[in-house]
């Protein structure tokens, strides 16, 4: 196995060995979708910089040293399969980060792990000895582990709201998203829409979000809701992700003619399966996303919402940076807007 160091990240990236250094003491040059490519997979390799960085007269240079937490499971993390919004939020926090020359050190830690004092948090030494100024959280973590580190250290969170939960939250106003799409498909002619989802662990809120919106604008419209039209939602009448492409064939098959998805990766793998099926979109059925990732190959370009993903990061970071400098004021939840695009996977529905 090859040693982990930047020599290897600078040749899996194809960057040069200076470039991938200058990425790791902010210097002003780099921009910052190179910096978040270098700090990702730094990460993902396990790579962990111990330089101290100094000025010339002697002085550590980073006043400030933030520690950004993903909470994925590494294999599920590397997957190829679709564009990781990981990417872009990493983008908007390395561009605020080097702008006002604050360090960061990113760590994947997996779902499973629900309390500080385990592994792989108690190995974390930013976290453990409070050596971070402050942390990032990418991803749904468990509520026990948020309220672990909000206790030790300022805490943002980023498109993952946690309830009553005092805590700073920079997300996309999923209501906003939602009520656009099925507007959007109302004016099709639709009537019969549907939810699908897939089970997440920990429980995904933003899926929730995106959810609920779906209650409150099908009820504000006069349109009926069927619990049989409504997958992988409620936890405990959480299916597999293939019986819930049969529940929702079958369900094309009864009048439903659009599913709202609540996640592009969702929709892109509900229209793969649809197909096997003979079930084609959108000409029996209409589809639609949310989140605005890169388009698959060989997928149909598919009708969705744009979450600005770069901004969040940006905004998380400035967030972050207030709380840190002492400048108080109630926990906030920040909504950013999203824009509806339109694709090739929705049409009106068959007479």
């Amino acid at each position: 196995m090859p040693k982990i160091n930047q020599q290897l990240i600078a040749k899996e990236l194809d960057l040069s060995r200076a470039t991938v250094s200058r990425c790791f003491t902010n210097h002003p040059g780099i921009n910052p979708e190179t910096r978040a490519k270098v700090f990702e997979l730094a990460s993902r390799l396990g790579y962990k910089h111990m330089e101290m960085r100094q000025s010339r007269n002697g002085h550590k240079r980073g006043t400030l040293h933030y520690g950004v937490l993903i909470c994925s499971d590494l294999e599920e993390y590397n997957k190829t399969d679709y564009e990781s919004p990981g990417q872009p939020l990493l983008e908007g926090i390395s561009e605020y980060t080097q702008l006002h020359k604050i360090d960061v050190s990113i760590e994947i830690v997996p779902p499973e792990a629900n309390n500080l004092d385990e592994p792989p948090y108690s190995d974390l030494k930013g976290l453990a000895n409070r050596n971070w100024n402050g942390v990032l959280l990418l991803y749904p973590f468990p509520k026990s582990v948020v309220s672990g580190i909000m206790q030790r250290m300022p805490c943002v969170s980023l498109v993952e709201q946690y309830g009553t939960s005092p805590l700073n939250c920079v997300d996309v106003d999923h209501y906003k998203g939602i009520a656009m799409v099925i507007n959007r498909l109302v004016e099709l002619g639709h009537e019969r829409i549907g939810f699908f989802s897939r089970s997440y662990v920990p429980q995904a809120s933003w899926a929730l979000r995106r959810y609920s919106a779906y209650v409150e604008k099908m009820t504000q419209l006069g349109l009926e809701i069927s619990n049989d039209s409504v997958i992988n939602v409620h936890p405990k009448h959480s299916v597999s992700l293939e019986e819930g492409f049969e529940v929702a064939a079958e369900q094309v098959s009864k009048g439903v003619t659009a599913w709202v998805c609540a996640a592009d990766h969702v929709a892109y793998d509900l229209i793969a399966e649809l197909k096997k099926r003979d079930i084609r979109v959108p000409r029996d059925v209409s589809v639609t996303g949310f989140d605005g990732i890169k388009q698959p190959s060989r997928a149909p370009t598919l009708s969705t919402v744009r979450i600005p993903f770069r901004e969040i990061g940006f905004t998380s970071a400035k967030r972050l940076h207030d709380m840190v400098r002492k400048r108080f004021s109630p926990p906030q939840h920040i909504l950013l807007g999203c824009e509806l695009i339109s694709g090739k996977t929705i049409g009106r529905p068959l007479e």
